[in-house]
């Protein structure tokens, strides 16, 4: 696996996202999710990406007890901001600098590691402005608590708010075939101030594989009450699934190693690093996913792929 520069932190060219790990993707497997995180190291996967919401705190529990033994290999990133105490329906995003504060302790304890790689707000803050929040993040690169500060679904005006304060290395959003809103709502910023962009749900939270039956999904998995799976979305969705399996089948691999290689691809064409976290909790998806790196595409095939997002039917949440 290739290594990929945000700013000062180097990473691994392609991640992996844990949250599927603990929450929203169905029936969680400890056993399976921790040998999935060690196959990850094993082929060079080393930019891991958890955050405190995903399964009430679960799963940096699990990440942390994955990496344990592995702390100078990973490059270990989480998420703050979300507080989801009083309920799923009365979430708030925080951003005081106390909150900021008292949530890194958490987070460390959790992981158990002396210090996060990649501290990332989870969204824009409602409880603060976002100099109050980067502040208090900064404090905690300064006690050596954090390494590098992010942001997560940001567009340009907070992102340069932010990097006043003191410098973002890398802005993670949803980004995939079916979703390039980064394109219009903070690429130009990303650009200017030399950030990378992370990429979650690359695979469009598994549509573009081609293997999602939205019919058959577990009661726990957020995706059969998604706008975009649902109903005649879904049904109308079926053409895009079906356009990425096309291009898949003609050059002799997956359609998911079809969405992912897309991603990657778009470092350079929009001249910024671009690092991908795929998510998985099984092995057989990692080695994949890990699999699609590498892969280009001629013009012809780019011009079955580009138009894609604009055929989207349905909102992302």
């Amino acid at each position: 696996m290739h290594k990929v520069s945000l700013g000062e932190l180097t990473v691994s060219a392609q991640g992996l996202g844990c949250m599927g790990m603990s929450e929203w993707y169905g029936q969680a497997d400890w056993d399976e999710s921790i040998a999935t995180i060690h196959r990850a190291l094993d082929l060079g996967v080393t930019f891991i990406d958890t955050a405190d919401i995903y399964g009430a705190g679960h799963n940096e529990v699990l990440v942390g007890r994955g990496i344990s033994g592995h702390r100078g290999e990973v490059q270990l990133a989480t998420k703050f901001g979300i507080d989801r105490s009083g309920g799923d329906d009365q979430r708030v995003v925080r951003g005081d600098r106390g909150y900021v504060k008292r949530s890194c302790e958490s987070s460390l304890l959790r992981l158990g590691v002396d210090v996060i790689d990649l501290y990332y707000l989870h969204r824009p803050p409602q409880t603060a402005e976002i100099e109050e929040t980067v502040g208090a993040m900064s404090e905690l690169v300064a006690e050596g608590k954090v390494r590098y500060l992010g942001l997560s679904e940001v567009g340009s005006g907070l992102l340069r708010r932010a990097h006043a304060v003191h410098p973002i290395t890398a802005v993670q959003s949803e980004y995939s075939l079916w979703a390039r809103e980064p394109e219009t709502t903070v690429l130009d910023a990303l650009r200017e101030l030399r950030v990378g962009l992370v990429p979650y749900s690359p695979l469009g939270r598994g549509f573009l594989t081609g293997t999602v039956d939205v019919t058959t999904l577990d009661a726990k998995d957020f995706r059969s009450r998604n706008p975009r799976f649902a109903g005649a979305a879904g049904t109308a969705n079926q053409a895009i699934a079906d356009a990425v399996r096309s291009v898949a089948e003609a050059k002799g691999v997956t359609p998911a190693q079809v969405a992912l290689a897309w991603v990657h691809g778009q470092g350079e064409r929009l001249g910024i690093p671009v690092v991908p976290i795929p998510g998985t909790k099984r092995i057989k998806w990692l080695e994949q996913n890990v699999a699609a790196f590498g892969i280009t595409f001629t013009a012809g095939e780019l011009a079955v792929l580009e138009p894609l997002g604009d055929q989207v039917v349905g909102a992302r949440y």
